[in-house]
């Protein structure tokens, strides 16, 4: 059986990704806070639903990734078809 390989890059890539989605989902919070004029302790109480906002739209990125690359790949070229 052979070993399942995930590159460095391809782990940092997603790192970033979801560090970028997590920074977003921090934005919309505290416009959310200040759109309603609450406290700012709003930041630490309301962090769970943060990470739930974070890992939504994470997979939702993920869905728009494998439709992409579905679409996509009947029309990418073959490298390694034998001729």
């Amino acid at each position: 059986m052979k070993d399942l390989v995930i590159k460095g890059s391809w782990i940092r890539r997603e790192l970033i990704i979801l560090a970028i989605i997590f920074l977003f989902a921090v934005v919309v919070n505290v416009i959310g806070i200040i759109k309603h004029d609450t406290g700012w302790i709003e930041l630490l109480s309301q962090l769970h639903v943060v990470f739930i906002l974070m890992f939504i739209l994470y997979a939702l990125l993920w869905l728009l990734r494998l439709i992409i690359y579905l679409v996509t790949f009947p029309f990418r070229n073959k490298k390694n078809s034998k001729t």
